[in-house]
């Protein structure tokens, strides 16, 4: 690897990510949206079609799950298996790179399950 290509990824290894010209917003943005975190927690370490992650992700809508996967492939978090049966089935399973992904994001999903009832009462709806 050259110098200059270890350069651009240190730049945005380390990017501002206050800075609106960052591109680690866009990933964080597809990663922390409210169906990504979603999307990544259910998969897990599972492969799953489509209509199991659908009924598993309680409320997304066929549009939403369908941009999620497609963006998440692009990303290279999701791995999207087309299996060559009759009707045809698509199968979809998190890479390396979103194993890890989904290792940083639920551990933020079970400090927010842990600790839910401190920010209920902080927010003044606690509900006993």
């Amino acid at each position: 690897m050259s110098d200059s290509n270890i350069n651009s990824i240190q730049k945005v290894r380390h990017g501002k990510l206050l800075d609106i010209n960052c591109p680690s917003r866009q990933v964080l943005q597809h990663i922390a949206s409210r169906w990504g975190i979603l999307v990544l927690i259910a998969l897990d370490k599972d492969t799953l079609r489509f209509n199991e992650l659908r009924k598993k992700i309680v409320g997304i809508s066929e549009k939403m799950l369908s941009q999620t996967l497609q963006t998440f492939e692009k990303d290279g978090f999701i791995h999207r298996t087309m299996l060559p049966v009759m009707p045809p089935h698509t199968e979809y399973s998190l890479t390396p790179l979103g194993l890890e992904v989904y290792q940083q994001v639920i551990q933020l999903s079970d400090w927010i399950e842990h600790n839910l009832p401190r920010v209920l009462e902080a927010s003044g709806n606690d509900q006993e």
